[in-house]
């Protein structure tokens, strides 16, 4: 005998407590009651879709398989809830699967109806409301299709122009460096030749070899001169050279200066070599230092280049899991330096003002990333490109243990008029100019926030301060909100 529910429990339910007695007849004459185990499955994503499934007691999840890894994406005990084939009214104009995994975390019954069943129901009872739906469906589809992607290429767009442009540089100083660093070996090659050739005494070239191991000590200790200091100690040295005759003179002061090397070096320089090899020995000092100096630049452009690799893969997450503990600075610092691009340093300031000591939270980084891209490229806008942008991160305190951690975003564009603050996150809402803005970076953003985190996503506003403030837990949410 299977195991069915009175019309009277199916009114009990949300979803049909509006239907007619004849309507909750038919239902319970054509549904049956299942019961699964704890921790099984009730039925796999990309299975055919067959049943409709109605929650009468327990606690379920629904899960899905993202880049590998089962992600969840709801849990509740809400007796009325449902999954599984509830499309099936479309008919076969769409693949009839189930889009999650349905599981029991409890022993969980359920009120089951077959797919066609469900299809008869809504086609038959409802047809005007098949209708709109079947519209509402199809053309929220293409549009979403359509939009979503000019949303993800304008943001390929933003994150590649600035990666590409914090690569010019070190690549470009690279590839300088390496060119100079060819010449200044090939001369060095060339003055230690003439050094020997001028007979220097055995002796005089260990001391050669000391001065210059000291030049090169004090190039890698060599502390950054204001541009005044620097100009008076190069007209200094260049003096001091021309009085001993040593050719190209203030060509060769510059690269001292810049190494550290004073007037008291060149003196006990003179002193330990004599004048006869001192012209030979400060230009062959002089080639070293340089090729200190362009190696240190080479390998300060590959370490920025190698930051730069890192940041990239800090923002998209390639290598990590979906779900982590995460420092939430890590990622805005790889989101700033992934639109740097967009950032004119001359026009607009970044302001940094992190609590280091927030702790680590539960979160789906490569989506916040998002969440901090799209604000971050809203503000710039605001901004017209000229202000102040402010990130300050720290705890909303709320109590020691449930106080979540909150990041702000702020810029001091025009504001977000009052009257419209409430509809900001709505999708399709944009206050840009027709064909600038798709009205879908702020849902996007409140959805991973909300959605995804159990967090909350709100705006303060008023000219000149305007600050879109993130608030994530710290802890897992008992029960995942909806994706």
């Amino acid at each position: 005998m299977v195991d069915r529910v009175s019309p009277d429990d199916l009114r009990t339910l949300f979803l049909f407590e509006a239907l007619s007695p004849e309507q909750l007849t038919w239902l319970s004459e054509h549904g049956a009651v299942e019961e699964h185990a704890a921790n099984t499955t009730v039925y796999g994503e990309g299975e055919p879709a067959t049943c409709f499934y109605v929650l009468l007691s327990g606690t379920i999840k629904l899960s899905r398989n993202v880049g590998g890894a089962r992600v969840e994406i709801s849990r509740t005990d809400k007796a009325g809830s449902y999954a599984g084939a509830y499309m099936a009214y479309l008919g076969d104009r769409v693949p009839q699967r189930y889009l999650q995994t349905l599981s029991a975390l409890t022993t969980a019954r359920f009120f089951v109806l077959p797919a066609a069943d469900w299809a008869t129901v809504v086609t038959t009872w409802f047809p005007m409301t098949v209708h709109l739906l079947e519209g509402l469906y199809y053309g929220n589809q293409a549009s979403q299709a359509t939009v979503g992607s000019r949303e993800r290429l304008q943001a390929l767009g933003s994150l590649t122009a600035g990666l590409t442009h914090e690569l010019n540089n070190p690549a470009a100083a690279t590839a300088r460096a390496a060119s100079l660093l060819r010449e200044r070996v090939a001369k060095s090659r060339h003055k230690l030749a003439a050094l020997a050739r001028g007979d220097i005494p055995r002796e005089r070239l260990a001391v050669l070899v000391d001065l210059q191991e000291d030049a090169v000590e004090r190039c890698a200790k060599a502390k950054d001169l204001s541009p005044v200091e620097t100009n008076d100690r190069e007209d200094e040295m260049g003096d001091w050279l021309e009085e001993r005759d040593v050719p190209f003179a203030w060509d060769l002061a510059p690269t001292l200066v810049a190494a550290g090397i004073d007037i008291d070096w060149l003196a006990d320089a003179e002193a330990r070599l004599g004048g006869k090899h001192l012209d030979s020995a400060l230009h062959w000092i002089g080639y070293t230092l340089e090729t200190e100096q362009l190696m240190m630049e080479i390998s300060q452009a590959s370490g920025r280049i190698s930051e730069l690799v890192t940041a990239a893969k800090q923002y998209s997450q390639l290598d990590r899991a979906p779900h982590q503990w995460i420092d939430v600075h890590e990622g805005i610092d790889s989101t700033l330096v992934m639109l740097s691009g967009k950032i004119n340093k001359k026009e607009i300031t970044v302001v940094k003002e992190y609590d280091r000591s927030l702790p680590t939270i539960p979160a789906y980084p490569g989506e916040l990333n998002q969440v901090w891209t799209n604000l971050i490229v809203n503000a710039i806008a605001a901004m017209n490109g000229k202000g102040t942008l402010t990130i300050r991160t720290g705890l909303r305190r709320v109590s020691d243990e449930d106080s979540p951690v909150q990041v702000e975003v702020c810029d001091t564009g025009p504001g977000v008029p009052a009257d419209i603050q409430e509809r900001i996150f709505e999708p399709f809402f944009t206050t840009k100019p027709v064909g600038e803005g798709t009205g879908l970076g702020l849902d996007i953003s409140w959805r991973i926030v909300v959605n995804r985190h159990g967090g909350d996503l709100s705006v303060q506003s008023v000219p000149g301060d305007t600050r879109f403030i993130v608030c994530l837990p710290r802890s897992e949410p008992k029960r995942p909100p909806v994706a």
